[in-house]
């Protein structure tokens, strides 16, 4: 086909790890879409070879519920070296031919939503493999050094203070582009709030304070949601995602109001008046979008936290630390000064026009095709400059076009049939072994080895949790 009857191709990694890799990653694409180039979308969690992607996401899903302390040692830690383990490099290192044959011939921008394709996606740039424009759009708050990568061209950031802590990290063309979130998330008035109360069968009058902890229904959730009714300050609803064992202990306790995975976020951010969340995620972005004040309250180790701190810093989400603090600061985000401050600040975070989508957009037409990093966008602190070793930008779209198809032929190019030799099989295992090993049990015998006890508890917190 004639090169300018071939649609412009984005790809976009995201990760199904909780939901907010993925809702941002939908959003994108949904944007992206619209200004006339087609999508494709992946799981970084399936790129990872042998079904490690899952194991490792099961067993993260198992930090936070069973053992956060070691989830905050791990997370850490990982921050303290500002670059991935031996383990992980190993990991990623493995993941890097499956994530090459996601770029196809007609793809002009590579997006990641998650740490980990970030890393994959700039080791391939920085080697010459990927001769498309890369970006990171940052679906937290707060920056951890995994989210920085060497190769990739642009990071996008939701606000000044996760783009300062992405420079800080030495990460290159950091920009402020704004959040992304789906249109349905919108302020509305007080008509629009009684009529969502109404067909939600929620309270008609007082002060209803919605507690989320994302799709997986982690952390204090249950003293969260005890914690605000007693204090009286607000009638608690609490959405409990995928949880199911939460959701029947809530109802247990009496509470009236609990839901367990909920279709409708839109309708019940509208019919609340206030957020009270624990890990900073895409939740709160999307209540910023709906003019709904947001408080940081018993946040899960790791992100939870750090998100926590860059929210409060930014003055968008105030976190309490102190339980005898916690109705106050609802009442005063729901009726006074506090919350219209943050309402306000909230809305400002999505400018008309623009948006990452929109940056995406602007980088994938300024590379023309294939061959090219983007030139300095608007805004950018600094230009997204080339990462040495790169393809020469005059390479013509007939050889990088070549080139592609090369690299996903069955039969592999010379250096990609030698990497399908004898060793591969043995390469797999010894990075099963060292990420089991150096990533999960040696944290776990770090932090319990000095007190056996511990484990008992862990134990017997898991046989409750899950009602064996």
């Amino acid at each position: 086909m004639p090169r300018s009857c071939v649609p412009r191709r984005v790809t976009v990694i995201s990760a199904s790890v909780g939901a907010g890799h993925d809702g941002a990653a939908a959003e994108l694409a949904s944007r992206l879409e619209a200004a006339g180039f087609a999508v494709d979308r992946y799981d970084f969690v399936d790129l990872l070879p042998c079904g490690l992607g899952r194991l490792l996401s099961g067993a993260y899903h198992r930090l936070l519920t069973l053992a956060p302390a070691v989830y905050q040692r791990v997370y850490a830690s990982m921050g303290r070296t500002g670059r991935p383990g031996p383990a992980l490099r190993l990991l990623l290192r493995g993941a890097r031919r499956r994530t090459r044959r996601t770029v196809g011939p007609a793809t002009v921008a590579a997006v990641a939503t998650y740490p980990g394709a970030g890393q994959v996606l700039g080791a391939l740039r920085v080697r010459g493999r990927l001769d498309v424009p890369v970006l990171t759009y940052l679906t937290d708050f707060s920056v951890h050094p995994l989210w920085v990568a060497r190769g990739v061209d642009v990071h996008l950031a939701a606000h000044a203070v996760p783009a300062g802590q992405a420079r800080s990290l030495g990460a290159r063309g950091v920009l402020v582009s704004g959040p992304v979130t789906n249109k349905a998330f919108h302020p509305v008035d007080e008509a629009e709030r009684r009529a969502a109360r109404e067909r939600l069968g929620l309270p008609a009058g007082g002060t209803l304070a919605l507690l989320v902890a994302g799709s997986w229904g982690v952390g204090a959730v249950r003293s969260a949601a005890h914690e605000i009714r007693a204090g009286g300050a607000a009638v608690p609803v609490v959405v409990c995602g995928a949880n199911k064992s939460l959701l029947r202990r809530l109802r247990g306790d009496g509470f009236t109001h609990v839901r367990g995975w909920e279709s409708d976020m839109p309708g019940l951010m509208r019919a609340c008046d206030v957020l009270v969340q624990n890990a900073g995620g895409l939740t709160s972005l999307e209540a910023f979008a709906t003019g709904l004040p947001v408080m940081s309250y018993r946040c899960i180790p790791g992100h939870g936290r750090t998100n926590a701190a860059a929210l409060d810093e930014a003055g968008l989400a105030s976190w309490v630390r102190d339980a005898g603090r916690l109705s106050t600061v609802i009442g005063e985000l729901a009726t006074g000064a506090l919350g219209e401050r943050q309402r306000a600040q909230g809305l400002a975070l999505f400018p008309r026009g623009t948006g990452p989508a929109a940056v995406i957009a602007a980088a994938a037409g300024r590379a023309g095709g294939r061959g090219s990093a983007p030139a300095t966008l608007p805004g950018a602190r600094g230009p997204a400059e080339r990462t040495p070793g790169l393809r020469p930008s005059r390479e013509s779209a007939a050889g990088a076009a070549a080139f592609v198809p090369r690299m996903r032929n069955r039969n592999g190019s010379p250096r990609s049939a030698a990497r399908r030799g004898p060793l591969r099989t043995p390469a797999t295992a010894i990075a099963l072994v060292l990420t089991l090993g150096l990533g999960i049990g040696a944290p776990v015998l770090h932090a319990y080895g000095s007190v056996p006890g511990r484990i008992s508890s862990a134990a017997r917190h898991f046989i409750e949790e899950h009602e064996l």
